[in-house]
């Protein structure tokens, strides 16, 4: 039987990638001041550096903000001038102070989905940034248990179902993300419902992770969660 269901945040209860997309557009602004954004490969550049230093700033916009500021010196060979530094720190002030707007309808779904099933928040990223996200959501009261992660893996989400007493086989997982809330989930045991974001953040893409399978169902919108669960809930039995 199904006996919990999983909400991830960013992007599946609130949007979040527009923002820090609206930053990335702008930090190439700024940058192309200085450089050919074509042949300085501005966008790989800024990626790679970010990928190397989850491990150290994690997820979130305190961690973009830093890799900015390294990949806008690293870029311009050290010309960037110290007003456009000071307008990268505010770009990551302004992610972090964002308004959190939920998606069409997740209210409604997330509530109709509390009424059947014990649910469980769990993002990742920033915790101060994610607490306050939470919080302007209006949304945590609504859930069992609130969990915030530094990685979306097998090992974050086994920790999870064992404080709640769940084997992986009784657990689903609503998400945006293939790489973050989907697979580790399905390599446990456990059950996917994938609703896809409009825009997905390049780290988060998980080419080697196929969502049609038999413990995956994919919905377009949040209209969709709460049959989503009730297939799942039959497969489960």
């Amino acid at each position: 039987m199904l006996e919990l269901v999983g909400f991830d945040g960013d992007d599946t209860l609130w949007h979040s990638q527009d923002y820090y997309d609206a930053a990335q557009a702008e930090f190439e602004r700024i940058v192309g001041r200085y450089v050919d954004l074509a042949d300085a490969r501005v966008h790989d550049r800024l990626l790679a550096i970010e990928a190397g230093n989850i491990h150290v700033f994690g997820y979130g916009a305190k961690g973009m903000t830093l890799s900015m500021i390294e990949a806008a010196f690293d870029i311009t060979g050290g010309l960037i001038s110290s007003g456009d530094l000071h307008r990268l720190v505010g770009l990551g002030k302004e992610v972090l102070a964002h308004p959190v707007e939920l998606l069409p309808g997740i209210r409604e779904a997330v509530e109709q989905v509390a009424a059947r099933h014990r649910i469980v928040l769990i993002t990742k990223g920033d915790l101060i940034h994610q607490q306050a996200k939470v919080r302007r959501s209006a949304l945590g009261d609504l859930f069992h248990r609130i969990e915030i992660v530094s990685e979306k893996d097998a090992a974050a989400y086994a920790h999870v179902l064992r404080e709640c007493g769940v084997e992986a086989t009784a657990f689903a997982m609503v998400g945006n993300s293939l790489r973050s809330d989907i697979a580790p989930v399905v390599a446990l045991g456990g059950w996917g419902v994938y609703m896809p974001y409009h825009s997905t953040w390049s780290l988060e893409l998980e080419p080697g992770f196929e969502s049609g399978t038999q413990r995956v169902i994919e919905i377009g919108d949040a209209g969709g969660i709460a049959a989503a669960i009730e297939q799942v809930a039959l497969r489960a039995q």
